[in-house]
């Protein structure tokens, strides 16, 4: 903060404990009153109401205890052995760290699955992380990635006593794992839920920052319900509450001492804390780690769609009345959503009850309820509002992917040349629609490229050139062009007007 700042602060402050505004003939406060003044200007006094900042003093000496230092050491596949997310670093030319360096998987994982340095092969590698007790004897709740490929899991207590932990398991998808120590009366955290948390409320985080261990932050709920794009299965907790490497699978508090999420992690191009923190609701921390004691891992639904946001262009393509729900771009075949009637161009817009605003609500939901569980799901389909009920698969190792379009948005209105499909072609392609040859106009500017397959508009089945000239003919503004790129299906808004 600078002096000019803090000199301006101050001033306000001081008007405000002083509950007097000098205004006249401005309007009605509360708590406000007309004291003498002169005839022609009264002065009209405000009683500014008591704000009190929170102290989280009482929470940290009492949880405080429950919070744990997490040193792991293991063996990383490097180099001859590199992964794809590890080969694909070098080819993007992304930010490199030495595995070696403590903080590496933290880095990791905040920077993306292709942040990494390939070194010597099986290089061993040190991670730091944090993580709380939830139970006297020693089952401790940290993230995944803090634990991932490890060899050895060493917890540290705040009385600086030092256990080997067992990792029970572990949930990727999710990024939620379960320790054990063998150790009888230790203190634990309080479990609350998130939700009831609200945005602007003032949250607490203890962890060990680079190591410093038991260090508390504090700050607000930014935002709830963020979805992230390599963890679709989380609605996310967003804080500004500072987090570094160190405090990853350390509690998220609220106000009266209750764990409401699971530090996990950042928004950063620094690799240091920027504004941006994210932690996993711990009710769904909770959900992963009772299956975890169950049966040894967790399992997650699988409804079978490519989704993709709604904006305002799709949204009147399809004649939505507000840019909300998932787009459906494709769906898998023998999937919950093929079994269930969904095809491309359908607008889902509850699952279960739930409204799905944005389209990242979605996976979030599937992906926390059970394989083999009925749900109901409302659609949009051509102008109507229509219901199906789908029969959830296991995801295993796909999801609910969440696909992305280029928003910056013969010939015509649209600005294409299209010709039919060469049988040649469309075996090549796996589906019938009409080659763009050409693009220009509405259709380039949104991002539509020469080579791309045109399979629909609006949801109706591209056939035929003229077919195509009729639909965008009776299309108002705006229309939803379904094109295939390569093995890839998205919706793309072009606005005419």
């Amino acid at each position: 903060m600078n002096a000019r700042f803090f000199t301006s602060k101050r001033i306000v402050i001081a008007l405000a404990s002083a509950g007097v505004v000098a205004t006249a003939g401005v309007g009605v406060y509360a708590n406000a009153k007309a004291v003498p003044a002169t005839p022609s200007a009264p002065i009209v006094t405000m009683t500014a109401p008591a704000v009190s900042l929170p102290d989280f003093s009482e929470i940290t000496a009492r949880y405080g205890p429950a919070v744990v230092n997490i040193s792991v050491t293991g063996m990383r596949k490097t180099a001859m052995d590199d992964s794809p997310e590890e080969s694909g670093m070098r080819r993007h030319g992304l930010p490199r760290v030495d595995p070696n360096d403590p903080f590496f998987e933290f880095f990791r994982r905040f920077q993306g699955p292709e942040f990494g340095m390939p070194g010597p092969q099986g290089m061993p590698v040190r991670a730091q992380g944090s993580g709380f007790i939830i139970s006297p004897d020693g089952v401790i709740l940290t993230n995944a990635h803090v634990v991932r490929d490890a060899k050895e899991v060493i917890v540290k207590l705040t009385d600086r006593r030092e256990f080997r932990a067992k990792v029970l398991g572990s949930d990727p998808k999710t990024d939620i794992a379960v320790l054990k120590i063998d150790a009888k009366s230790l203190p634990t955290v309080s479990l609350g839920s998130a939700r009831n948390l609200k945005v602007g409320e003032w949250v607490l985080a203890i962890g060990s920052p680079f190591g410093f261990e038991n260090s508390v932050t504090a700050g607000v709920v930014s935002a709830k319900g963020r979805s992230l794009p390599d963890d679709s299965f989380v609605p996310f907790i967003q804080t500004d509450v500072a987090v570094n490497p160190g405090n990853s699978g350390g509690p998220l508090f609220n106000t009266r001492g209750e764990v409401v999420g699971v530090n996990a992690q950042i928004y950063s191009q620094t690799g240091g804390y920027q504004g941006l923190s994210f932690a996993i609701p711990i009710d769904l921390a909770t959900k992963v780690k009772d299956q975890i004691a169950a049966t040894g891992k967790a399992s997650h639904a699988r409804l079978g769609v490519t989704i993709q946001e709604v904006n305002q262009t799709l949204a009147d393509s399809f004649k939505l009345d507000k840019p909300e729900g998932a787009l459906v771009s494709s769906v898998d075949k023998g999937s919950a959503a093929d079994h269930a009637g969904l095809r491309a161009g359908d607008v889902i817009r509850k699952f279960s009850g739930q409204p799905i605003i944005s389209s990242g609500d979605l996976p979030a939901l599937v992906g926390q309820a059970a394989p083999g569980e009925k749900v109901s799901l409302e659609i949009w389909r051509e102008g109507k509002r229509e219901e199906r009920t789908a029969t959830l698969g296991d995801a295993g190792d796909k999801t609910t992917t969440l696909a992305t379009s280029n928003e910056s948005i013969g010939q015509g209105k649209l600005g294409l040349a299209l010709r039919p499909l060469q049988p040649q072609e469309k075996q090549e392609a796996g589906v019938d629609g009409l080659l763009i040859e050409d693009a220009g106009g509405p259709s380039a500017r949104a991002g539509v490229q020469p080579g791309d397959v045109l399979i629909a508009i609006n949801g109706t089945p591209a056939k035929s050139v003229e077919q195509v000239r009729s639909l965008v003919a009776k299309a108002d503004k705006s229309v939803a062009l379904l094109i295939q790129r390569g093995s890839d299906k998205i919706f793309i808004p072009v606005r005419m007007g």
